[in-house]
């Protein structure tokens, strides 16, 4: 998108956005709820545009100001000062400019939802489940230091204090824009506490990571599901094992199952485990439609498929390696104790480039 394009959208963006004003201050708007969401969302999301627009205005505004200054004629000492002056507001205009442009990038409309994380252990016995469980902890620890909300929604234990599945929702602004670079096979090489030779053994753990969908975006029809309870199992309270509260959901056209037990409610766990399923139904959607449309080009770091090995965790050089943007950072501990701003930062930053330089438009 050139300078000229650029503009002409900006331009008509901020006039939609003085346009929202107005029509919101209508009274009519204000006697009629849905016309107020609706048109409050949209002011909303062109907020940050228009405001970034508006300091690129003033900053041009103060170059050409100073151009001005520089032809009307300085004294030498001022004439350089103005020359400093322009170069740094020249900076300026280039940093706005791009950070216009990645405002502008096509949002990702899930962005916003809370995010259901799957972990389950992949090859490496044991092994595979303890890793489970040190993913399914730094994903708990790293939501904590956000300030997001966990919900464990269903554990398969393994013996060793690992687990087979972990399913958890994770409620928070921007919980899945930045889970969803989660995706994929996380791999660890480390010495099991198991191994009495000290030999590293290498083991694998799958995260699934989706956006909370809602019923009017993915319909169950009742005829198409199974629903079975069962008593509860694992940790839990005085409930556990005396109720009949978990509940185990089967999608019949698809063959989905979707269980949790989370609740000591019945009726609680029906919920949650249709809103897991539905959250399901909608990946397979996507999925169906990326592969008839075929042609959209899939950038670096999106989730992509979920059989590739995306990160490895090496213990012995005490390293994280992203495969994605070939990114290795040290200190692993604190990477499992959930400081993962670094590597999705790094992500994120990559995503945004590898965009821009496709000249992705909305």
């Amino acid at each position: 998108m050139n300078i000229t394009d650029l503009d002409k959208k900006l331009s008509t963006l901020e006039a939609r956005h003085h346009e929202l004003e107005k029509l919101m201050a209508r009274p009519e708007t204000a006697s009629d709820p849905a016309l107020v969401q609706k048109y409050g969302r949209e002011y909303a999301s062109l907020n940050e545009v228009v405001g970034l627009y508006q300091q690129l205005q003033k900053t041009r505004a103060q170059i050409a100001g100073i151009e001005r200054m520089i032809e009307d004629g300085l004294d030498p000492e001022m004439k350089e000062l103005a020359f400093e002056e322009l170069a740094s507001l020249r900076d300026r205009e280039n940093e706005q400019g791009r950070a216009l442009r990645l405002a502008l990038l096509p949002k990702d409309i899930m962005d916003d939802r809370d995010a259901i994380v799957t972990i389950q252990a992949g090859a490496g016995g044991d092994e595979a489940g303890l890793f489970a469980a040190d993913l399914f902890r730094m994903y708990t620890r790293y939501a904590d230091a956000r300030r997001w909300q966990v919900e464990v929604l269903d554990t398969n234990e393994s013996g060793i204090g690992g687990y087979k599945e972990v399913v958890l929702e994770i409620h928070g602004k921007g919980a899945y824009s930045r889970l969803k670079y989660e995706g994929g096979t996380h791999r660890v090489q480390r010495v099991p506490a198991t191994e009495s030779q000290g030999r590293i053994h290498t083991s694998t753990a799958k995260v699934i990571v989706l956006p909370e969908a809602e019923e009017i975006e993915v319909e169950i029809r009742p005829e198409d599901i199974r629903v079975d309870v069962y008593r509860s199992t694992g940790h839990g309270g005085q409930s556990v094992n005396t109720t009949d509260s978990a509940v185990r959901v089967t999608h019949l056209p698809t063959g989905l199952i979707v269980t949790c037990q989370d609740e000591k409610s019945q009726i609680k766990n029906k919920a949650k485990a249709l809103g897991v399923l539905r959250s399901r139904l909608w990946d397979l959607e996507q999925q169906k439609r990326a592969a008839e449309l075929g042609a959209a080009r899939r950038l670096q770091v999106q989730t992509g498929d979920r059989s590739e090995k995306i990160r490895t965790y090496n213990f012995p050089q005490d390293r994280v390696t992203d495969h994605r943007i070939n990114l290795t950072v040290h200190n692993l501990a604190r990477v499992l104790d959930g400081d993962l701003d670094p590597i999705i930062d790094a992500l994120i930053t990559s995503d945004q480039a590898e965009k821009l330089a496709a000249g992705v438009e909305e």
